[in-house]
């Protein structure tokens, strides 16, 4: 039988990457081959894993390949020939013989069970890494009622409100500090030293910052929610007594579940989502650690994709 390898990103420790070849886990009955298209970098548990920052995970240990964001084609199925030929997102893989796949899912070509792929079809074909980012915010958004008050303008900040919006709820208001991240589309971005407001029902946090609670505290209203969505690798920690007065709630919003991107599947296939615009930077994996500083550092990149199609990585 054929050895199937792959060439992907790794972290072999923390703040250092490479391309490396890697071999495949043998496809067990049930798997799909899929052969990668395009791979988002997330800025958030990336940069974690690169940094050495992300608290305990099960599954964590280096070397580790990165990634939850993948798009491509499958080539092989046994038990699915209907998934042959077709283009799917796949949210992670555990196939790697000499590395462990937190989340997995960047490299050239993947081995991982059909149910864990989902078939799509769209316009922009590099636009469909945006899924796992946007089920996450409609994950946040299920679980209680649409925020009135969204902290952080990243990919996640803006698919929320466009979520929000799309789910027919009143316009959201968006904090944010940066000011190259102020522009918007359809809802207000302002910085949170210019929002008066104390009577937000539902705020929406997704800074990663864990020092922003008191500051969403003092925003609240009485009984009302705070939803904390990011990604935070230090504890958190607030005053008491102001969250006494307010009866506040605190909600954790964990990993999106398959029932979130069907629903956001369904929002985009009735054109009332749109996830263009956020892809900002596309570079060759060829170039993963300048792609990686890019995503990491610069404050214009919104979603950087490697392009695996660009040239044959496989061969590298």
């Amino acid at each position: 039988m054929e050895t199937l390898s792959a060439r992907a990103v790794v972290f072999d420790e923390p703040r250092h990457l490479k391309l490396a070849r890697l071999e495949l886990s043998d496809p067990q009955p049930g798997d799909v081959v899929v052969e990668t298209e395009f791979s988002g970098v997330s800025t958030g548990t990336e940069r974690l894993l690169w940094s050495g920052d992300m608290p305990f995970f099960p599954g964590l240990s280096y070397p580790l390949v990165p990634g939850y964001e993948t798009v491509g084609r499958v080539v092989r199925s046994d038990e699915r020939p209907d998934l042959v030929g077709r283009r799917v997102f796949a949210g992670g893989a555990r196939c790697y013989k000499a590395a462990s796949g937190l989340f997995g899912a960047t490299a050239s070509r993947l081995v991982l069970p059909a149910d864990k792929v989902i078939p799509i079809s769209f316009e922009n074909d590099d636009e469909a890494v945006l899924l796992a980012l946007a089920a996450t915010a409609y994950h946040a958004v299920a679980g209680s009622a649409p925020p009135e008050l969204i902290v952080g303008h990243g990919v996640l900040g803006r698919l929320l409100a466009r979520i929000c919006i799309a789910l027919g709820a009143p316009t959201p208001v968006v904090w944010e500090i940066n000011p190259e991240r102020g522009d918007a589309d359809g809802y207000p971005v302002i910085e949170p030293e210019l929002d008066g407001r104390v009577d937000y029902a539902r705020i929406c946090d997704v800074s990663g910052d864990p020092t922003i609670l008191d500051k969403l505290i003092a925003a609240l209203a009485p009984g009302g929610e705070i939803t904390l969505a990011g990604f935070y690798s230090k504890p958190l920690g607030f005053a008491f007594p102001p969250a006494f007065m307010k009866e506040a709630r605190i909600r954790v919003a964990a990993e999106w579940k398959p029932q979130d991107l069907a629903a956001v599947v369904g929002l985009i296939d009735a054109g009332k989502l749109s996830l263009g615009g956020l892809i900002t930077h596309r570079f060759d994996p060829a170039d993963a650690e300048e792609a990686y500083r890019v995503a990491f550092e610069d404050p214009a990149c919104l979603k950087l994709v490697l392009d695996w199609r660009k040239r044959d990585v496989r061969t590298i």
